[in-house]
């Protein structure tokens, strides 16, 4: 089996290859999804305070994280999983 040495495209190729429409909507995505992550960074070191702020009035931040996650669900669907988890629980331990 023979290779055959290609050299790597330089980055005008590359970019003589993608129109300049094309460029300026893919320089325009990427700007947008950098602003969202910064964002996204922000809202995380946010909600870190807020949970260091309720373990620090007594509160247990594993069971506020339960009930967050559980308020996202739809109430029907939390009552049906609550149902299985009882029927499972009872199986294993009876």
């Amino acid at each position: 089996m023979a290779f055959t040495d290609t050299a790597p495209q330089s980055q005008s190729d590359v970019s003589d290859a993608i129109g300049g429409a094309a460029r300026e909507q893919l320089k325009a995505f990427v700007a947008r999804i950098e602003r969202l992550e910064e964002d996204k960074a922000n809202v995380m070191a946010d909600m870190k305070e807020v949970y260091a702020e309720a373990k620090s009035s007594g509160y247990d931040t594993k069971i506020l994280r339960k009930v967050i996650a559980l308020r996202k669900i739809d109430r029907h669907e939390r009552q049906e999983a609550e149902a299985l988890l009882e029927l499972y629980l009872g199986a294993v331990e009876g």
